[in-house]
Parts: C-alpha cells; structure tokens; sequence
C-alpha cells in the first residue's frame, strides 16, 4: 500500500465500487450474526435452559451494552491515530479480520447452557470491531469521492450494504435454514446449520471486504513523525481537538448531537420493528423475514435516490426532509391496524430511512475540517453510542405507562422529532470545504 498522490484528482470507478463493496460484505455481521439468525440462536436455543433466575436475553442485553460503552470509550481514540499516522486503510483492515474471526469462532458454539458466555463474548467483541472498523471505513469515503459525487458515493455504499443483506439472508435461508436444513440438507442437531450459516457470513464479508485493501491506496498521515500518545495522551489531544473544533466550526460539534438523537430513532426501527410487527399488526414470524428482505430493497432504492438529490440539493435537504417523512410515517402507524397497513406504511418508512443514513455521513464528511475524517467518525459513533438508550428506554416508558405494545411507537417518534428538531439551526455544508481525493 502506498500513500495517496495529490495527482489524482478523479477517483477511479473501479475503487469506488471496491469500497462500497465492504458495505455489501458487512452485511454478513449485520444480518446474520447481530440480527436475524445467531442472536436469536443465542437466546431462544443456547440460554433456552439457562439456569437462575436471570435469562439469556437479558444477558444478551447487558453484553451488548458493555460493548457499546467500549465502542464509545474508543473510537475517537482510534479515529484518530488512524489520522494522524495515515493508516485508514490498514485500520480497517485489522478490525475486519478480528470481525471474520470472531465470526468463524461461533462455529464453537453449540446447543447447550454452557456455551451462552462463548457465544455473548464472540458476538460482543465482533460488534465492537465491526465499529471501529466503520470509523476508519467511513473516513476512507474521503478517498473515493469528490465534492461533486460524495452524496451518490455514500448512497451507493448505503445501498450495496442492503442489497447483499437481502442477497445473503435468503441465501442462507433457503440453503440452510429453511425447514429441516434447507435445500442442503444440513443436519440440524447441535444448531449445525445455524453455525455454518455464521461461517458462510464470515467468508462472505472476508471476500467482498478484499478489494478494497487491493485497490485503495493507503491514506497520508498528517504527522508521520508524531510520537505514540497512549490511551492518556490520545484523550488529553482530543478534548483539545474538540475545544478547537468547536470554536473552528461549531456546527459540526451540533450536527454530531443532533446525528445522535435521530440515529437512536433509525436504530430503533430496526431493532423494535420486527417485535412491533408480530404483536401489533398480526404478521406472523415468517412473514416478519419476507418484511425484512421487502424494506431491504426499498430501503436501497432509497439511499440512492437520495444520494443523487444529496449532490444537487445537500446532505441538510436530504436528512431533514427524511426525518419529517419518517416522523409523519410514525404518527400513521400509530393509528391504523392490519397487517396490510403495515405492509405500506412500513415500506413507505423503509424509503426514508436509506437516505438519513447515507446523507447522514455524507453531512459530516462535507463539514468537518481537513484531515480529521477518522477522528470526526469515532466521535460521531461515539456520540451515537452516548444516546443508543433514550429510544428504548422510552418504548419501555410507554409501553408500561399505556399499557400498550403499539404505545412504543410514541418513543420513537419523539427521538426523530428531537433530532430533526436539533438538525435544523445546523448549518448546512453547502459550500464547504472540498472532500479531499487521492
């Protein structure tokens, strides 16, 4: 790997789809070990048995909340040695692979009580490493962009990581998981096909990830002679990045608050959604996973649609004009009933949701100051991480307090509320400093 030139001005195609493909690939971890197949596994068949009093979905709970608390405690730190030593693209790297063996690791997990912790431990550490490995692979747009394209770039990536979702999920639906071991035939016992299912994910976002160290060069550091900080010294540098990023560009200390609060709202479509679906619009589980693939592909749609219009019109447009649509789906929601209502409304949701997320980066990568990319990207997981409570916390508080499942939806509406209110005094990165390119 070698360092990029200032020559290149344009990037070449052939980088920008090698680096949208690692979203494509990390949709291995997303669908198939955080989602849909081995956290239920966890819970409904490892921990079936657990005994005590405490369950395995409240061990699953706790662990995924430790992991959130060292992602936030880290990502900054890591954002930004990765800058100031120009190792992006090496980053990455080195978090990828810890996630492709985490997942290989859960091979190990078989059927029974006693391999929950295993299996807690594995999933946990894999979601921390698939985050930081997200702070230094957002920064890396910087690389495959350019002022004019960075919105599409991003919506593109967004999209190819819901494409090979869908493509992967009904793969291995159909092959492995579907009635007695699916069309293969994988014996069952011991959750067999569960663990190869993992496996296959693993190798799936081993192969699609590759292109990208192949193809991209690695980042310039900005100081290649700067001694090593430590934990301590990387911390004291970043509170006085912060102090000097506020009183250089405020807004983008306001955007990172207000991306905070309407992320927690987006998180908590999809991890409430499919709940939400079953015990209050009557679909049954098996139609939750048919749902699931459908808003996939309007979700895609979306992110690049709104790619396009975030080149034209702004990333500002484009998220503020997502969350009012998402905010005004939600109160929908709220009164109508059926499974068939679900299915529209839920699908009109899934089209705003893909461009608040692709604009979403490209927003900070447009705002934030010259060779800070790693570091502003572990803030803003870090700041998403800080808040990842209030949505579920007030799906509970609603939920207990009208005594009804549907009740919930209230919470997450007024997160995205509070966040496109946040959003709109934040200044809009029409006219700021260029994306830098190779």
């Amino acid at each position: 790997m070698t360092a990029a030139t200032a020559a290149e001005t344009t990037p070449r195609r052939s980088r920008v789809w090698a680096w949208g493909m690692w979203d494509w690939g990390s949709s291995g971890f997303q669908h198939i070990a955080l989602t849909f197949v081995f956290s239920v596994y966890l819970t409904d068949a490892v921990g079936a048995d657990l005994p005590g009093t405490i369950s395995a979905n409240s061990w699953l709970a706790w662990s995924t909340a430790a992991a959130g608390v060292l992602i936030a405690l880290m990502a900054p730190v890591i954002g930004q040695s990765a800058d100031r030593r120009g190792r992006r693209l090496r980053a990455t790297g080195v978090w990828t692979a810890l996630v492709v063996l985490c997942m290989l690791g859960m091979f190990f997990v078989r059927d029974d009580w006693s391999y929950l912790w295993l299996g807690l431990l594995l999933l946990g550490l894999a979601s921390i490493f698939v985050e930081l490995a997200a702070v230094s692979y957002y920064a890396l747009m910087a690389q495959v962009s350019t002022p004019a394209t960075v919105g599409r770039v991003s919506g593109f990536g967004w999209a190819l990581g819901y494409v090979g979702g869908i493509v992967l999920l009904l793969a291995v639906y159909v092959g492995l998981l579907s009635g007695d071991g699916g069309l293969l035939g994988v014996p069952t016992a011991d959750g067999m096909d569960v663990r190869i299912a993992v496996v296959v994910a693993a190798v799936w976002f081993a192969v699609f990830a590759a292109p990208m160290f192949v193809l991209l060069p690695e980042t310039a550091p900005v100081a290649p002679h700067a001694p090593k900080l430590g934990v301590a010294g990387s911390y004291r540098a970043l509170l006085a990045d912060l102090r000097a990023l506020y009183r250089a560009s405020p807004h983008t200390v306001y955007f990172l608050g207000a991306s905070a609060l309407y992320r927690d709202g987006l998180n908590a479509i999809f991890a409430f959604g499919g709940v939400l679906a079953v015990t209050v619009y009557g679909l049954e589980p098996g139609q939750v996973l048919i749902f699931g693939v459908a808003i996939n592909v309007v979700s895609a749609a979306g992110a690049l649609a709104g790619g396009r219009l975030d080149d034209r019109y702004g990333p500002k447009a484009v998220v503020v004009a997502s969350l009012a649509g998402l905010v005004v789906v939600g109160i929908v929601l709220l009164l109508v009933s059926g499974p068939t209502m679900f299915w529209i409304f839920g699908l009109v949701l899934g089209l705003f949701v893909g461009p608040a997320q692709a604009s979403s980066r490209s927003y900070l990568l447009r705002i934030c100051p010259p060779q800070q990319e790693g570091q502003l990207f572990g803030l803003y997981a870090t700041t998403g991480r800080a808040v990842s409570f209030l949505a579920p916390a007030l799906i509970g508080l609603f939920t207990f307090w009208l005594g009804s499942d549907r009740a919930g939806t209230i919470g997450i509406v007024l997160v995205l509320a509070a966040g496109l209110l946040a959003l709109l005094p934040v200044r809009s990165p029409a006219g700021a400093r260029p994306v830098a390119t190779p």
